[in-house]
């Protein structure tokens, strides 16, 4: 008969691994630098998208504005609108506007005329103004645009820097433009 031995071997765990508050507090600094480089980068390319998106809705209203007035073959109006059904009075366009053909000709929303575009309010910080007296866009159903050239100007959240113009020329050609003082005053005070 055979008498077997066996030993036991105990094993102790390794040592907690962790960090020191040195090195978190390098990290925490790393963290803080990086965050502080790339917070305003970020911004400006958020309000870049935000002054972008503010032309691209504006022409697209613009675009169908000029489509309903062909099939229509009537006037269409693009107005502001911070109500989404009439038109204001003055050059702000930030708190949004419509497009509608005008049947009647006068300029104004009325019920029975179809609206052809809705855009409501722009981003928060975004501010768009079209030139002093000029609130309305009409277009002809050939597809000229009455009246005088028209600029709107965009101020977003980078400041009067950055501000930019567009031209939209009787020939219905939107082209970017140099804002005068005057209206980088108007647009981005708010």
């Amino acid at each position: 008969m055979t008498i077997s031995t066996q030993t036991q071997h105990h094993t102790c765990p390794p040592p907690a691994r962790g960090i020191s508050l040195i090195e978190l507090l390098v990290a925490l600094g790393i963290v803080g630098v990086l965050s502080g480089l790339a917070i305003p980068a970020v911004s400006g390319a958020v309000a870049a998208t935000h002054a972008m998106q503010a032309r691209t809705a504006l022409m697209a209203s613009y675009l169908s504005a000029l489509n309903g007035a062909a099939i229509a073959n009537a006037r269409a109006t693009l107005c502001p609108s911070p109500d989404g059904q009439h038109c204001a009075a003055g050059t702000d366009w930030s708190q949004g506007w419509i497009a509608f053909v005008d049947a009647n000709g006068d300029r104004e929303h009325q019920p029975g005329e179809a609206i052809l575009s809705r855009q409501g309010a722009l981003p928060s910080k975004v501010r768009l103004h079209s030139t002093r007296g000029r609130t309305r866009i009409e277009i002809q159903p050939a597809g000229s645009v009455a009246g005088s050239n028209l600029t709107f100007t965009v101020c977003d959240a980078r400041g009067p820097k950055r501000a930019q113009a567009w031209v939209l020329s009787n020939k219905s050609t939107l082209r970017v433009g140099t804002p005068t003082p005057e209206a980088i005053a108007e647009t981005c005070t708010p």
